[in-house]
């Protein structure tokens, strides 16, 4: 594995710890601030918000630096931030300081997509994007139990104190492995030609499966905690085991996908959207048992970080003449995707429908992100056929 990989990986870990661990902390800053649970959701719609609009801007502001100074700045931004969420003293200062970090989210993973792409040779490019995106799923693994499990014991500020370490560690491998020559300049294309690309169907539609798709994951992973003690009835100690059942579920499906997208990218995408519908059938099925919810998850989650591997290749694949652009854009679109979902998943609590509702709103509109990737199949330019004469 080349080391500047590595060097994404754990920074990719630290970013995606401090993005989801908020999902197991909801009920005790809901409590330590004073607000509703649905309200405190909004921190993360509003991280996501930040993310899909900060992602593009950062990344058209630094589009002349090296990668490599890029990505340490980030980190930098990155790591005073979870000090001041720590030391926020209400819920509006939280939301100011987790909107800080957000807004370096999206160019961080923007800028590493590329980069990750470009250590390892064409044909392994599904698997370098899963190794990135593996920093996430591990995050999940380690990263959000454990943050969980620190904050139920000594208070959801002691989270982000732990994380900003994460932070530092991170910054102090990338300033390590990621040598100089490694993270050149970007190439100097025109920003017409940067737009122009997302006038391609594959791009647009890629981008439109990952939206469509990630509302559904976050409809219900946002109110995860809640769901799973009021309606599976899990003891609150228990919940950070089942988020980690996440955790493994999403690494071995990331993996998984970049492996698939390197193989036969296309029906591997189409057949994990399809199976995600059913699983999310299956989870407002077997909300009440909690061994069922138990596999669930893990299917769930697999499913649910396997299909990102694929659609992320396939769109920096078809944009690999102008990708400054279209990077960030491909974690705009899963931000966009995560804050409609907590936004949605925040109406339909507010109305009273309660949380086995969420799960059916992800079988829907996994079923549609299913016709999406259809259609942009179709859109792919085909290979003339052969004429014999």
């Amino acid at each position: 594995m080349p080391l500047p990989l590595i060097a994404l990986f754990l920074t990719a870990f630290s970013i995606g710890t401090a993005e989801f661990v908020i999902a197991g902390l909801l009920p005790d800053v809901s409590a330590d601030l004073g607000v509703s649970i649905p309200t405190a959701g909004i921190l993360i719609t509003a991280y996501a918000i930040g993310v899909a609009v900060g992602g593009p801007i950062v990344t058209l502001l630094t589009a002349h630096w090296p990668r490599r100074r890029t990505i340490l700045a980030l980190v930098v931004a990155f790591t005073i931030g979870q000090a001041l969420c720590a030391l926020a003293p209400n819920y509006p200062l939280l939301m100011v300081a987790r909107l800080l970090v957000s807004i370096g989210h999206g160019a961080f993973f923007g800028v590493a997509a590329i980069l990750a792409t470009r250590i390892v040779p064409p044909e392994k490019s599904g698997s370098a994007v899963a190794l990135l995106l593996a920093g996430i799923t591990v995050a999940n693994i380690l990263g959000v139990p454990g943050g969980t499990a620190i904050g139920n014991a000594f208070g959801w500020r002691a989270t982000f104190w732990i994380v900003g370490l994460l932070g530092l560690g991170a910054l102090a491998a990338i300033a390590l492995l990621i040598p100089r020559d490694t993270a050149q300049p970007r190439p100097a294309g025109s920003i017409v030609s940067e737009f122009k690309v997302l006038g391609r169907p594959v791009v647009y539609l890629s981008l439109a499966v990952i939206i469509v798709a990630m509302i559904g994951q976050f409809a219900v992973f946002t109110y995860i905690a809640p769901f799973l003690i009021n309606v599976t009835h899990v003891p609150e100690v228990f919940v950070p085991w089942l988020l980690l059942l996440f955790g493994i579920g999403s690494t071995l499906g990331v993996l998984a996908g970049g492996r698939l997208a390197d193989w036969k990218l296309m029906p591997s995408l189409i057949g994990m959207l399809l199976a995600l519908a059913l699983v999310y059938a299956l989870m407002a099925l077997g909300s009440t048992n909690m061994i069922a919810m138990g596999i669930i998850i893990l299917l769930w989650s697999g499913l649910s970080f396997g299909f990102g591997a694929p659609v992320q290749t396939r769109i920096l694949k078809a944009t690999v003449d102008a990708p400054n652009l279209a990077s960030p854009l491909i974690p705009t679109a899963f931000n966009v995707g995560i804050a409609l979902g907590s936004s949605i998943g925040a109406a339909v609590l507010d109305h009273g429908w309660g949380y086995v509702t969420l799960p059916w709103i992800g079988a829907a509109v996994s079923l549609a992100a299913t016709v999406i990737a259809v259609v942009s199949w179709n859109a792919e330019p085909r290979p003339a056929a052969p004429v014999f004469g």
